[in-house]
């Protein structure tokens, strides 16, 4: 279904590739929408892609089509034993349209590759966005809570429901 969309992964990124992530996660209009919403500095988003090398919960890849850069995609938490994990998106800030393509490709690779059965998103609830793409996806919402003063929804898609 994707096989035009490259996963790189980000303890493979070049040094530029680093640089160009960080400045998508530094934008004021994508780290609105994450729970540590402070700037991170290039030494410790180098050391975090470091720690990465020798993690077995978490994968964090940078998405390319037709040779233009869309976006991150992440997956944290992976519990093979339970069968699920939490997802993380953003696109690139220079393109529009590019949740779907992010979106396809959790799916694809969390069911498919990792073979999870149910992904776990939290969203602040202020992010009608997200929400809405989630729900075309049929993610559905499970319960709700306040992270840093701010309510946030928490949304699943079992593999047998997508």
């Amino acid at each position: 279904m994707l096989s035009d969309v490259i996963f790189i992964n980000f303890i493979d990124m070049t040094f530029d590739e680093k640089e160009m992530v960080l400045s998508w996660r530094n934008n004021k209009n994508i780290k609105q929408w994450m729970y540590s919403s402070s700037d991170i500095s290039l030494e410790n988003h180098l050391a975090f892609i470091e720690k990465l090398k020798s993690s077995t919960d978490k994968e964090y890849f940078l998405l390319k089509q037709n040779n233009s850069y869309v976006g991150v995609i992440d997956f944290t938490n992976i519990d093979k034993k339970n069968g699920s994990c939490e997802f993380g998106l953003y696109g690139n800030i220079e393109l529009k349209g590019t949740g779907k393509i992010l979106l396809n490709s959790i799916c694809e690779y969390a069911f498919e590759r990792l073979n999870i059965k149910k992904l776990i998103a939290e969203v602040f609830i202020k992010n009608e966005k997200a929400i809405n793409l989630y729900k075309r996806f049929d993610f559905q919402e499970t319960t709700k809570k306040i992270v840093n003063n701010k309510e946030v929804i928490r949304m699943e898609l079992k593999n047998e429901n997508r």
